[in-house]
């Protein structure tokens, strides 16, 4: 599934080429995603002004006057713009045509999803959606940091990877990044949340901003189904530290890593570098 840094690459290469233009027109070639596409989108979104691309952890939002369209790309989906003229592909289950601002030809905003764990909703204005509903800071805000995590941990048993991958506690964080995180910080993802200390929850917290901040920077992991708006993947993943790398040489000191699950999910770390 696409994380943080992937929804952001796609919000940076959305925004230039949806913000300011008018959606003349909304192609559903099916009724549903993961849940159904509300009335509103067909009613509610052609002949409005897109006047911002936003992302809320794993959510983009295009805000019109009229509302929002919510969309999660699931954990295969892309967007993509194109020409209006560009033919339809399996799974290209959206399209959202866009005024032509000058260009000989209208452009397109399609949305493909194969496995269809995506979706598209609508949020009317002044309202905050209810996915969204009870989410934790974004992880690159201010109100993200060691401080924050130590007070929100207190009295918690829980593993600290499943804490940190809580989006009630703060969002974005998942599988991949909350294991490279954890490495830097040289926190094993086994120890109780509640038992890490102020000061390595500040090394966390900052680990977390420096890793996905330079994954932005870098286009995203580049994970098998996903793709950015300009069909280029991310390449984050040659730089992994701990993700993917069970019994390969710790980075550091060259100790097999260790692989196990920790709530259903994957985890790698050094047994030696990580407490």
């Amino acid at each position: 599934m696409p994380e943080l840094p992937e929804v952001e690459t796609t919000r940076r290469g959305l925004a230039p080429h949806l913000e300011g233009r008018i959606v003349s027109d909304v192609v559903l070639r099916r009724p549903d995603l993961r849940w159904p596409i509300p009335p509103e989108i067909r009613a509610l979104l052609p002949g409005q002004r897109i006047d911002s691309v936003r992302r809320r952890a794993k959510y983009l939002l295009l805000d019109t006057e009229s509302g929002s369209a919510l969309l999660h790309l699931g954990m295969s989906g892309s967007l993509r713009v194109l020409p209006a003229d560009t033919p339809v592909e399996a799974h290209d289950h959206v399209d959202l045509n866009l005024a032509d601002r000058g260009r000989s030809k209208g452009r397109v905003l399609r949305f493909n999803d194969p496995r269809r764990f995506g979706c598209l909703l609508w949020q009317p204005p002044g309202q905050v959606h209810e996915l969204l509903r009870g989410l934790g800071p974004e992880p690159l805000s201010d109100a993200f940091d060691g401080d924050y995590l130590f007070a929100r941990s207190r009295g918690r048993k829980a593993p600290v990877k499943t804490f940190l991958m809580d989006q009630g506690i703060v969002v974005g964080v998942g599988n991949i990044y909350a294991a490279e995180a954890l490495f830097d910080a040289g926190i094993s993802p086994l120890r109780e949340a509640g038992k890490v200390s102020r000061e390595r929850y500040g090394a966390l917290a900052e680990a977390v901003k420096r890793i996905l901040a330079y994954a932005i920077e870098r286009g995203g992991t580049t994970l098998r189904d996903f793709i950015s708006p300009d069909g280029v993947p991310g390449y984050f993943e040659l730089e992994l530290s701990a993700y993917g790398r069970g019994g390969q040489p710790c980075p550091r000191c060259g100790k097999p890593m260790k692989e196990g699950a920790i709530g259903q999910r994957t985890t790698v770390w050094c047994p030696r570098c990580q407490r």
